[in-house]
Parts: C-alpha cells; sequence; structure tokens
C-alpha cells in the first residue's frame, strides 16, 4: 500500500495556509467539490510540486439498496485519473432512499446515514462496493461514519461488519479515529473492541477530526480541535500498525495557519509514539503470541478469518452474487428488504412520517434536527442571497420548511423550492423582500410562481394576454 504520510483536507478557505504549511505530504479534497476540466490552482500547484491528491467522496451512497449511480461513479473515476491519485475513497453509508420498488418518491438525505449491521445489508455493501471496483481506475477505500443512533436488530459489531466487507472484496479501510469516538458517546460502542476486530492490514488511511458534546450527543462537527480523547484512539490504533497516511479533517470555522500545524504535530506525533500530555497508546505493544498478522490483541474466544488482501482483485465471494446479475447488483430480496427499511427511516427523518418501530424515537428527533440545521446551513451558502433577503427570518422560516418537505434533487434545487414555498405563501411578509425573493427566484426559475392573491393572477393574465398582441 502506498505510503501517504501526513496530510489535511485540502478546502478553498484554507488553500492557501495548506500550500504554505511544512511537512504536508499528501492532501485529500471532496470529490464532489472540485470539476476534473476547471481544477484549482492551488490544487493543481500542490499536485505539480509532488504531492499527492486523494478525491473523497460523499455522495455514491454504498451503503444503499440500489447500485451505485453510473454518473457518480463515472465522475469519481475521472476526478481521480484528472487529479493523479493512486486511489479514491467513499463512505460506508446511504444517502438516499425511496423509489422504486418501495411506493415512496425518491428521498435525499443530504447527510451519511449508518447502515444497519445486518446480512442484508452486508450482502448489498458488497455487491455495491464490487461494482464500484469494477467501474474505478484505481483501488477505493471506504470509511466508517459517526452516528447518532443505532439501527435495531443489528447482528454484528462494526468490527465483524468491516473485516467481513474486506474479507469479502478485497475492499481497503479508511478508518476515522473522530467516528469511532463519536459512536462510543452516542451508541456506546468500545474503540478498543472496534480496533481489536478490524483487518488493520487492509487501512489506506486514517481521518482525525473534532467535534463536540451537546446533551450527552457527540456531533462530528469537523469545526473544532481535535480532542483527547480522538488521539488516545489514534494511539491505540499506532500501537497496532503504522497506518499508511492519516490526515487532519477541518470542514468549518477555520482556526489560523498556526493552529492547524499544531494540530498536524501533534497527529505526526501521536503515531509515531512521541506525544506530550497525552495518555500513551492502550496496551502497549501487542504481545507477539496474542496478536493477529496486523500487531492487534484478539480477544479471548475470536476466531476470524484470514483476510485477502486489501485492494488485490480476488473472485467474486457467492455471497456477494445476486440472481440473475452476478456481481452486478440487481435486484433482489435483500436489496428490497433494505430499501423498505432505508426508506421508512428517512421518511422520519425528513418528510415527517412516524419513527419506524425499535428505534430510539429521542435520538431520532435529534437525527432530523441536525439534518434541517445542516439543510439550511448548506443552502445558505449555495443561495447566499436567501438570508440577505430573509435577514432573521431565514433559519427559522427554511427549518420549519425542512420539517416535513425533503430534499429531492440537490441543494441548488431545495433552495429554489423553498423560494417557491414562501412565495406561495404570500410571504416574506415585507413588500419589498417579496419582491427581491421573487425576482431572485425569477432569475433562477421559469415561470413565476403563482400568487396566492387572485388580484396578482389577474394582473399576470393580463399581461400574458397583451404581449400576444
Amino acid at each position: 500500500m502506498e505510503r501517504l504520510g501526513t496530510g489535511i483536507g485540502w478546502r478553498p478557505e484554507i488553500a492557501d495556509a495548506v500550500k504554505r504549511m511544512p511537512g504536508v505530504d499528501w492532501v485529500e479534497t471532496v470529490a464532489e467539490n472540485v470539476c476534473p476540466g476547471h481544477l484549482p490552482e492551488s490544487l493543481l500547484r500542490l499536485r505539480d510540486r509532488g504531492v499527492t491528491v486523494v478525491p473523497h467522496g460523499v455522495s455514491l451512497g454504498l451503503g444503499g439498496a440500489h447500485r451505485p449511480e453510473e454518473a457518480r461513479l463515472a465522475g469519481l473515476a475521472e476526478r481521480a485519473l484528472a487529479l493523479g491519485s493512486p486511489l479514491v475513497t467513499e463512505h460506508i453509508a446511504f444517502v438516499r432512499a425511496g423509489g422504486a420498488p418501495t411506493g415512496s418518491p425518491p428521498l435525499e438525505a443530504g447527510h451519511l446515514l449508518p447502515v444497519p449491521r445486518t446480512r442484508d445489508a452486508l450482502d448489498v455493501l458488497c455487491a455495491n462496493v464490487r461494482i464500484a471496483q469494477e467501474s474505478l481506475p484505481v483501488p477505493l477505500a471506504v470509511e466508517n461514519i459517526a452516528a447518532l443512533f443505532s439501527w435495531p436488530g443489528e447482528e454484528m459489531t462494526e468490527g465483524q461488519f468491516l473485516y467481513e466487507l474486506v474479507d469479502r472484496t478485497g475492499v481497503r479501510l479508511l478508518i476515522d479515529v473522530a467516528n469511532l469516538h463519536t459512536n462510543h458517546v452516542n451508541r456506546g460502542e468500545d474503540p478498543a473492541g472496534a480496533l481489536d476486530e478490524l483487518p488493520v492490514e487492509a487501512i489506506a488511511y486514517v481521518h482525525v477530526a473534532g467535534g463536540h458534546e451537546r446533551d450527552g450527543v457527540w456531533h462530528d462537527s469537523h469545526a473544532h480541535p481535535v480532542p483527547e480523547p480522538v488521539l488516545d484512539i489514534l494511539a491505540d490504533l499506532a500501537s497496532r500498525v503504522t497506518p499508511p497516511g492519516v490526515l487532519l479533517e477541518r470542514d468549518d470555522d477555520f482556526p489560523e495557519q498556526a493552529e492547524l500545524e499544531r494540530e498536524l504535530t501533534a497527529i505526526r506525533e501521536t503515531v509515531h509514539g512521541r506525544r506530550a500530555g497525552g495518555r500513551t497508546a492502550a496496551g502497549g505493544p501487542a504481545d507477539p503470541a496474542t496478536a493477529d498478522r496486523g500487531g492487534s490483541p484478539v480477544r479471548s474466544g475470536a476466531v476470524r478469518p484470514t483476510p485477502r488482501r486489501a485492494g488485490i482483485p480476488v473472485p467474486v465471494d457467492p455471497a456477494c452474487e445476486e440472481p440473475g446479475d452476478p456481481g452486478r447488483g440487481g435486484t433482489d430480496p435483500a436489496r428490497r428488504r433494505l430499501a423498505l427499511a432505508q426508506t421508512a427511516l428517512l421518511s422520519s427523518l425528513v418528510a415527517g412520517a412516524a419513527p419506524p418501530g425499535g428505534f430510539d424515537r429521542v435520538r431520532l428527533g435529534v437525527q432530523a434536527e441536525a439534518l434541517a440545521a445542516k439543510r439550511a446551513g448548506v443552502v445558505a451558502k449555495v443561495a447566499p442571497e436567501l438570508p440577505r433577503i430573509l435577514g432573521e427570518d431565514y433559519r427559522p422560516a427554511f427549518l420549519a420548511y425542512a420539517r416535513d418537505r425533503p430534499m429531492t434533487g440537490g441543494y441548488r434545487r431545495d433552495a429554489l423550492d423553498f423560494a417557491e414555498h414562501l412565495l406561495r405563501a404570500g410571504r416574506p411578509e415585507g413588500t419589498r423582500a417579496r419582491r427581491r425573493l421573487r425576482t431572485w427566484w425569477r432569475e433562477r426559475s421559469k415561470p413565476t410562481p403563482p400568487s396566492s392573491r387572485p388580484a396578482a393572477r389577474l394582473t399576470r393574465t393580463a399581461r400574458r394576454i397583451l404581449s400576444r398582441h
């Protein structure tokens, strides 16, 4: 596996700082935020001076019930080639649901949601990963995600789920130690136990990030400093295997360059066992008598198959085959069952439906609020005119709109739908603000949304008649 070293997530807001930072061996960029034919100049300069650039996808939905979309796979492949990347990465998550054969309209989460750790979900994930591997020009690595809630009736731990995924597909792993911490706080899962069960020899690289706790829930914000517990998990991982690469993620509330450099130094020293002020790596070096070939202690009674080498093509596991469409992800009973389960869950999170049975309703409420808040924030960035037009009313108006109106076509479509919703309701109340919002909407979407006022409809009709003569 290629040695990447210490890196940082490239974002436009810190592009100049990243270019100046010493000791940055590689960067990762969100794949959907760059256009292969128009790569940012600072990213090109990094690539040209030998800095490895890895595209990190967020919208493929490998954990979803449907086959990965060919257009999304082609876009990811195109970015990998344009950037000269040694691999591409995505998430073990679902991001959309509904559509055939669920009887529900298509639903978009706008966020990475956890898949159930069940045999059905694993079979579908294996098939989807294989489809992606066949479509990409470089190896694929998949990331464990953070979650606010658990699925009822899960059949495996996270470590067991990931181990079987690697064993059956040969895919590499992107292990996010911040997500292990998040799942420890939110779901009571032991990070050391997860590391015990992981095939650490399959790790392509590691993510490190910060977050914050509110009302007993840990939010994986990527907008806060990396906390000590996350560095402790990184130290534990580094005591088992030397990760080929480690990367600092920061997506918001960017600090000064000096602070980013301090965090990178702390990460680098943790990996090499030289961190000052923190706890030592859990358990120290593994005992050769009780360690697997990746160097991680094997828990008493644990029996695991030997994994295939990650990233090396292997024969298709029959368990990943699907009737009528071998190795290609055709519709089968497992996909249908997973589709119905994910649609019911997503409908409760974004469309106001009742929560499915067995879930923690309080946690689902927290997740629904977080999804709506994220939508409001992203729409504000995609369409910054909306907060300027609506002022302080923007956020409460959007949250009320998002409560039972799911996103169906991306954030730009969401912005237009929100504006249309307000205009149909005769809002905003101020005439000037309403006129500005209508003008903004008209410039981006035709025809003008109909007004609820009869006089306005009559005036518009008269104008259309006059324009014909």
